[in-house]
């Protein structure tokens, strides 16, 4: 494995860490503890040592499934969760950014987790006027002091995502999360020089175009899963972005080399790219995922 420092945070960081948003169920299953256990205990055998979560991966879900499967070796792992949302069932969602929710989030978060202390702890994918809350950060950054949280970050939208960043640093927020990947290189024009200037680690999400870079699907494939979060997309849109797919995977990835592999390795070409958090179903997939390490230098 390799690992990158996770800017100013100074967490250590194997570039290729672990999404479980399918343990809660959005991905079309759901997962057992055994399920859990195997794919996070492969994940470590391989020297992965990032997961990342959310108190609406499902009811804590996913927060309680990552909990009991690593209580009996927490200290060999960095745990980042995330805040602002009460899950009610699949893909609905209330927005919770007030400073007294958010203190009630990661209690239960906490618990959840079965920990005394979140790694990094993630501002959501909410609006501006949720983020540009000097209350809210005050709070956060009493937590710190308290040792309940370790580091602040935030985990940006498409559209909040450049005054966020330009206030992140002001409200303590050592790490970006953002999406990244070979269909939305959008963070490259502004968001990255910013979190270079001032040493915000960078974690790329969604690196794997949710599927679409892994070469799997073609161009007509539908998603009629209900409970399958692509299955709420456009299927004009789905159709681009898988021609687009299929034009990388002809063009860019050298023959025999595998293409979610390749994606990450893509991302992880920039050196500001701390790590990527692709999901992964099974431990056959946590391996392939890690194996892109071997391809980053191939980037030139």
């Amino acid at each position: 494995m390799i690992y990158r420092r996770l800017g100013k945070s100074g967490l250590n960081i194997s570039v290729v860490g672990i999404g479980t948003w399918q343990y809660g169920g959005e991905w079309g299953r759901s997962y057992t503890q055994n399920e859990v256990d195997a794919i996070l205990q492969r994940g470590k055998d391989l020297g992965i040592n990032l997961i990342d979560t959310a108190e609406c991966y499902g009811d804590h879900t996913s927060e309680r499934l990552v909990g009991q499967s690593i209580k009996h070796n927490r200290d060999e792992w960095l745990i980042a969760s995330k805040f602002g949302h009460q899950f009610h069932a699949n893909f609905s969602r209330t927005d919770r950014f007030d400073a007294n929710s958010v203190l009630t989030q990661l209690e239960e978060s906490l618990r959840s987790l079965q920990t005394e202390s979140i790694d990094l702890y993630q501002f959501h994918s909410g609006s501006n006027e949720s983020f540009d809350n000097a209350e809210l950060w005050e709070m956060l950054n009493r937590q710190v002091a308290a040792g309940k949280i370790r580091h602040l970050g935030l985990s940006v939208s498409p559209n909040t995502n450049e005054f966020q960043v330009r206030k992140a640093v002001e409200y303590g927020i050592s790490v970006i999360q953002i999406v990244y990947n070979r269909l939305d290189r959008a963070p490259e024009a502004e968001i990255f020089p910013n979190c270079q200037k001032n040493d915000l680690g960078i974690l790329a999400r969604v690196p794997l175009a949710s599927g679409f870079l892994s070469g799997k699907y073609k161009p007509g494939t539908q998603f009629s899963n209900p409970d399958d979060v692509r299955s709420r997309r456009e299927q004009n849109n789905i159709d681009e972005q898988l021609k687009e797919v299929a034009h990388i995977q002809q063009n860019e990835v050298p023959a025999g080399v595998d293409m979610a592999a390749w994606a990450l390795a893509w991302c992880l070409r920039l050196p500001v790219v701390s790590g990527v958090i692709p999901g992964c179903k099974d431990p056959a997939q946590v391996e392939a995922n890690a194996s892109a390490i071997q391809l980053i230098n191939t980037f030139g």
